[in-house]
């Protein structure tokens, strides 16, 4: 039974990444097109509960870092982290 608990706590670990990751994606596509970083947090926000955004620029790039670290059950001691790029001005 505990093996089986284990493995379905892996599974929504890998839900959350998922997530994660697409929220990262569209939050780096959205403040390249010069969204507010306001609004684009409230995006984070709304994909993931809890996610921290942390918007950075990389030359032509701006890229978002999206991190959490509230998760539940057993995995509440880990951080995930997603980054994603996307060119500047791009429209």
């Amino acid at each position: 039974m505990l093996v089986l608990a284990c493995c379905l706590g892996a599974v929504q670990l890998v839900g959350v990444q998922v997530r994660l990751t697409d929220a990262a994606a569209n939050a780096a596509r959205a403040l390249a097109r010069g969204d507010s970083v306001a609004r684009v947090g409230g995006l984070v926000q709304h994909a993931v509960s809890g996610a921290i955004l942390a918007p950075q620029r990389h030359g032509e790039f701006v890229c978002a870092r999206v991190t959490v670290s509230s998760l539940p059950g057993m995995f509440a001691g880990l951080t995930l982290e997603a980054r994603s790029c996307a060119l500047a001005g791009g429209r």
